[in-house]
């Protein structure tokens, strides 16, 4: 048994970040599978003419986020909503945050745990505090010698990719995003990505799970919604390892359990 843990800020991070790693997985019964929100996106904007207030829209998120995890066919084995403030896990002190994830890594001692990178892939403060909150609690887990703990990784979009994606919105009228912005994109370097996973054959499910989130429609896809070009888009995702420290001459890795299988 693998466990694989992934700690988020929001719902549909998750669903951004390692759908298509979970959905290429999802018919296996050696892997386990963690989820972990800090909060229930309850501050979030609602699309316009969606049924929600902003007093009903962090349970309206929550089941937003279950109903994504089942279409694309593999729900959670454990999914904790930690009930931290949306937009203000940055002001939860830190080693709050980092007990409470704690808590969850010392029962599941998950083998490899995803989380946001020092950009937060685009600047939020919330996806920061909870990646460097991750990453203090994995640390405890290395540190007391126990099972588990084995790959830390943060998700990150190329530079290349990122540069790319920007040119394909300027063609097409889009705004783009200005990487020095707060909640914008950002890329980094091409040469510090140590995991690429090819998710194609399981684009349609990720697609599928991101289309459940109804109430953010208008924030995760450019309209009119296509979803051939969204299954175009998700056919990659991409991770640092950020420990154990790894040799990249040997080039990327093509899976997050890459040479993990099994019990230690």
């Amino acid at each position: 048994m693998v466990t694989f843990a992934g700690v988020f800020a929001h719902p549909d991070d998750d669903a951004y970040g390692i759908a298509g790693t979970v959905g290429l997985h999802a018919d296996d019964p050696d892997f386990r599978f963690v989820l972990i929100h800090a909060t229930d996106g309850g501050a979030g904007d609602i699309r316009p003419d969606f049924d929600a207030t902003p007093e009903t829209l962090g349970s309206v998120r929550q089941a937003e986020d279950e109903a994504g995890w089942r279409a694309v066919g593999r729900e959670p084995d454990l999914h904790e909503w930690l009930g931290h403030p949306d937009g203000g896990v940055a002001d939860v002190p830190a080693e709050d945050l980092v007990d409470d994830i704690w808590r969850i890594f010392q029962q599941e001692r998950p083998d490899v745990v995803c989380t946001f990178g020092p950009d937060g892939i685009f600047g939020h403060p919330d996806h920061i505090a909870v990646g460097a909150a991750t990453d203090a609690a994995f640390a405890r887990g290395v540190a007391d010698g126990g099972p588990g703990f084995r790959r830390l990784i943060h998700g990150v979009i190329p530079q290349t990719v990122f540069e790319r994606w920007n040119s394909q919105r300027a063609l097409r009228g889009l705004p783009v995003f200005d990487p020095t912005a707060m909640y914008h994109m950002r890329g980094v370097p091409d040469e510090t990505i140590d995991i690429t996973v090819d998710t194609t054959s399981v684009a349609h499910r990720t697609v599928a799970g991101l289309l459940q989130h109804r109430s953010q429609h208008h924030v995760i896809f450019d309209p009119p919604i296509d979803v051939d070009r969204w299954q175009r888009v998700v056919t990659r995702e991409w991770h640092t390892i950020a420990w154990p420290p790894r040799d990249r001459t040997s080039g990327p890795l093509t899976d997050v359990l890459d040479g993990l299988t099994g019990t230690p």
